[in-house]
C-alpha cells in the first residue's frame, strides 16, 4: 500500500533521474539517485515552517541541503574566459510546448581540456520547485494529459509535486528565466501556468540572467 507524502516527484520531473527513459535526452541536471530513494529524503526532512512562496500562489519552493546527491551546480555566471561557449536554440520541453528561444552553456565547451570538479562544484542546496496538486491537474487537463498515479496505481493525493530540481548554492530562489515568465504567461494551453507576466519582476529576473546562463 502507498504511504502517504507531502511530496512527489511530478512526471514532469522524471526527467531528472537517470533510471527513467525521459533523461536520455535531458540536458539539465541528471540525479544518479533512485526516484523512491529522493523522494523518501526530501519527505523526511519536510517541513511546511520551511515552505517559500513561490511566483504565484500555486508554486512553493522548499531548500534542502544536498548531502545526499553528487548533483553539481548547473548556472554559471557569463565571463570574458566563457563566453565563447554560449549558444543558442530553439526547444520545447514536451510536444504540447511551444518552442522559445534558449541561451545556455554547451557543457562539453566549457569541459575542454578540464576537469568536472574544477568547473562545476557540487551545489550545497536544492531547491525543489512544488505545483499544488490543484494546479497539477488544472494543467494535465488543459493539456490532455492523464492525471498522474501513485505506486498502487490509484489517483496521487500527495499535496505537493516537485516539478523542478535546481542545484545550487544558495538557499535562496534564483530569478525565474524570463523566457520562462513569457511562456507561462502564453497559458496552460500552450504549456505555461497561466500567469501574466510581472514587469517588476520580470526586469529583475533581466538583471540577472543577462549575466548568467545554465549548463547544457
Amino acid at each position: 500500500m502507498a504511504t502517504n507524502k507531502n511530496l512527489v516527484v511530478d512526471p514532469f520531473c522524471f526527467r531528472q533521474f537517470k533510471g527513467n527513459d525521459s533523461s536520455a535526452g535531458y540536458q539539465g541536471t541528471v540525479f544518479n539517485i533512485s526516484m523512491e530513494k529522493f523522494e523518501q529524503i526530501v519527505n523526511e526532512r519536510f517541513d511546511p515552517a520551511n515552505l517559500q512562496d513561490g511566483y504565484a500562489p500555486f508554486c512553493k519552493h522548499i531548500f534542502i541541503e544536498n548531502d545526499f546527491t553528487d548533483a553539481r551546480l548547473c548556472v554559471l555566471p557569463i565571463t570574458k574566459e566563457n563566453e565563447h561557449c554560449l549558444r543558442t536554440k530553439y526547444e520545447a520541453r514536451n510536444e504540447k510546448e511551444l518552442p522559445v528561444l534558449s541561451r545556455y552553456f554547451d557543457k562539453q565547451l566549457l569541459l575542454k581540456g578540464k576537469d568536472e570538479e574544477d568547473v562545476f562544484p557540487v551545489a550545497k542546496y536544492l531547491d525543489l520547485i512544488l505545483y499544488s496538486r490543484e494546479q497539477i491537474i488544472k494543467e494535465n487537463e488543459a493539456m490532455g494529459k492523464e492525471t498522474a498515479k501513485n505506486e498502487d496505481g490509484e489517483e496521487e493525493t500527495a499535496p505537493w509535486g516537485i516539478v523542478s530540481i535546481k542545484a545550487q548554492d544558495i538557499p535562496t530562489e534564483l530569478p525565474m528565466t524570463p523566457i520562462t515568465a513569457m511562456r507561462n504567461a502564453l497559458g496552460k494551453d500552450h504549456g505555461g501556468s497561466g500567469v501574466p507576466v510581472d514587469r517588476e519582476k520580470y526586469l529583475e529576473a533581466f538583471k540577472y540572467w543577462k549575466d548568467h546562463a545554465t549548463v547544457t
